[in-house]
């Protein structure tokens, strides 16, 4: 396999690793579970098998191995993403996966340029979404509100307590209720801007009806 061998895959696996460690870095500061080392792996080992799949494509397609790539990047992606009730996490880290087997593959098939294209895109994306978000976007949250309280004269504090909440969020949700001895339980789902959710703590928190919430 030496007559395979140029220098330009030298450069090519240095170029890898510069742009991992640059998609990884962040990650990495945000104490991530894919940072630093693991996105710059799998940006160089698509570094590689894109490289070996040009090489030893000979008449054929070099993208037939480089192309299961694609499919085996997404196992790693889906392996960062777990659900917690209803909101789900690591959405931002499978991108990142993904976009550093993008780049990595685009640096194995000698798109240099390309590849640092999409890379400063995927760098400025990053990093303004959440001053853009915070700046021209509403900021909603999603929250599940937990109440306890006691049974006596449940259903007329609670008809009280929804109708409040309602005037206080975007959008409000009855999505389980439990007894519990003398107190009930009551899960809601709620949509909430931030400057509602302020309102909505005072009002909790100053609500003797409630004997508990969490959200």
């Amino acid at each position: 396999m030496s007559e395979h061998f140029e220098l330009l895959d030298v450069y090519k696996a240095i170029i890898s690793i510069v742009a991992g460690l640059i998609l990884g870095f962040e990650r990495e500061m945000k104490d991530k579970s894919a940072g630093l080392k693991t996105i710059t792996v799998i940006c160089l080992g698509s570094t590689l098998f894109s490289i070996i799949s040009y090489k030893l494509a000979g008449d054929g397609d070099p993208t037939r191995i480089a192309s299961y790539i694609v499919s085996g990047i997404g196992f790693l992606g889906a392996g960062v993403i777990f659900k917690e009730g209803f909101t789900v996490y690591g959405l931002t880290t499978a991108g990142i996966i993904w976009m550093a087997a993008a780049v990595g593959m685009a640096i194995g098939f000698g798109e240099i340029y390309i590849a640092f294209t999409f890379l400063i895109s995927a760098i400025l994306i990053i990093y303004t979404a959440k001053y853009l978000t915070k700046h021209f976007l509403p900021l909603h949250h999603h929250k599940i509100l937990k109440m306890r309280m006691s049974t006596h004269n449940f259903l007329a504090h609670k008809i009280t307590i929804l109708g409040d909440l309602k005037a206080m969020t975007s959008e409000l949700n009855e999505i389980a209720i439990e007894k519990d001895f003398d107190h009930i339980l009551l899960t809601l789902e709620i949509h909430i801007s931030e400057k509602q959710l302020y309102q909505m703590e005072n009002f909790l928190t100053s609500n003797k009806n409630l004997d508990y919430f969490s959200y």
